[in-house]
This record gives C-alpha cells, structure tokens and sequence, in this order.
C-alpha cells in the first residue's frame, strides 16, 4: 500500500508509525485508519520488529479524533479504498498486536485520538501535552472501548468526568491519573519512546506475547458493547441532532441541543 495519511519506519527494532496530517491536526478520515490498519499488521508480521511507536506529525497534535471538516462537508469520515469505516478494526489490531504498542503523544491527544492512546499499551507524552474527549460536543460518543475500557485504566468517576464534562487535562494530570506512563520535554519523545522499545527488544517475544494477551483477557467483553455502540453511533451520526454538533464545531460556535432533550 502506498501511504499518503501516514508515514512508516523500522529503527532499531521499533516500527514507528507517525499520523503525518499535521495541517488538520492529525485528525483522520477513512484512508487514514485503513493505512493504520495495514501499518500495524505490517509491523506485526515483520521478524524485524519487536514494538510499536505512534505518534504525530508536528508539535500540535498526536491526533484530535475524526476529521469534521470533512464529515461536515461530506455527511462521512470517508471510507477505506475497501468501501468500510474501520475504526473498529484499528483498536482491535492495536489490542491483539502481539508487541508492545508505546503512544508517543507530541500534543493534543483528543477525541478519537484520546480512545487511540488510551488502548495502547503504554503512553510517554510531552510536557505540553492535552487529553481529553470531544465526543458530546459533536453529538458523538464510543460507548466501546473509549468508555469501558477508559474507566479500567483511570476509574469510573474519572472515566465519567472526562465523558460528561469534555474538560481538557494536563500531561501532569493525565500521569497523576494513570493515563500516561512518563512526561518527558518535547525534544526528548522520540528518543524516550526508543529507549523503551529497546527494552522491550531485550525481552521474550513469547513471554510479551501471553502477557498482552493475559491482560486485554480481563476486558474482552467490552468487545460486544463496541460493536452495540458502533451501530448506535451510525445512528447518531444520521440526526439533526449531530448535524448540529458539527456544524457547530466547524462555525466554531456553541451547539444549541436543547431541542433535542
């Protein structure tokens, strides 16, 4: 495949995978996700690969969830070149990856992006760093893993905090929660982010291979509310309600939804 959403290398013995749409921030559309999707399957088969790296292009952002400029102009993020929306497909494969995958989050992980890092396996992040969701805002929401899953790592009273409030948190706050793993100064990410995949190098494939999945054994009846909330959010995304919140993000205004209470 040729990638034109993202970039792809093995150094040493990490791919990393940079989100390379620093003009919109490194939101995704479809094409976006599918190269994820192909990146991440590509560093699972290579011999020469022992973790994963994902970060974001640029000092901005890591990645602030779905494109809504173009969803606004377009009624869709997209679709793959294969006709399918495969969000689903690229927290799955960031879960199963039998490697350490290492968020390495160089500003806004917001959104979708915040549901992305949240999955992988461990989260170094620059001292400027932003996470939060967005979701309600833009009448949208992951009732999945963005939900579930996010209340294992940070609690439930957290989890709903950060659903309900759509508040943005510090990198300081976000390491005192559990969300991310390490703060580092933006010159040192890359370089942190390659230390600890040199020590996951050093480590028995095998042994990090039935850890992973010892761990994702805990949470994999999430798995079935992802797929209940992926068709509820399709059904979301068909309402006035939701043409509003994007309209709204992209008038940059506040949304009026009282109409829909």
């Amino acid at each position: 495949m040729q990638y034109e959403d993202i970039l792809y290398e093995v150094s040493d013995s990490a791919a990393i995978i940079t989100i390379n749409r620093p003009t919109r921030l490194n939101s995704f559309r479809g094409r976006t996700i599918e190269e994820l999707v192909h990146a991440f399957k590509k560093a699972w088969a290579s011999r020469d690969v022992a973790s994963v790296i994902l970060t974001g292009a640029g000092d901005r952002a890591f990645c602030v969830g779905g494109d809504q400029k173009i969803f606004n102009e377009t009624g869709s993020y997209g679709t793959s070149e294969s006709g399918l929306w495969e969000i689903d497909e690229l927290h799955t494969v960031i879960r199963n990856i039998p490697k350490p995958v290492i968020a390495a989050i160089n500003g806004h992980a917001i959104g979708g992006g915040h549901v992305i890092h949240v999955l992988c396996d461990v989260t170094i992040a620059v001292e400027n760093a932003k996470f939060g969701q967005a979701g309600p805002r833009v009448a949208s929401f992951d009732a999945g893993w963005g939900a579930a899953y996010l209340a294992r790592v940070v609690g439930e009273k957290r989890a709903r905090e950060i659903w309900f409030f759509c508040r943005q948190y510090s990198a300081e706050q976000a390491l005192d929660w559990g969300l991310v793993n390490k703060v580092v100064p933006a010159e040192l990410l890359i370089t942190e982010a390659k230390a600890w995949a040199q020590d996951a190098a050093a480590m028995s494939p095998t042994a990090l291979r039935a850890l992973k999945y010892g761990f994702n054994a805990d949470t994999a009846q999430i798995f079935g509310g992802v797929k209940l909330a992926s068709v509820a959010l399709d059904l979301l995304g068909s309402t006035p309600e939701s043409d509003e919140g994007k309209q709204a993000f992209v008038e940059k205004r506040s949304p009026d939804f009282k109409q829909f209470r």
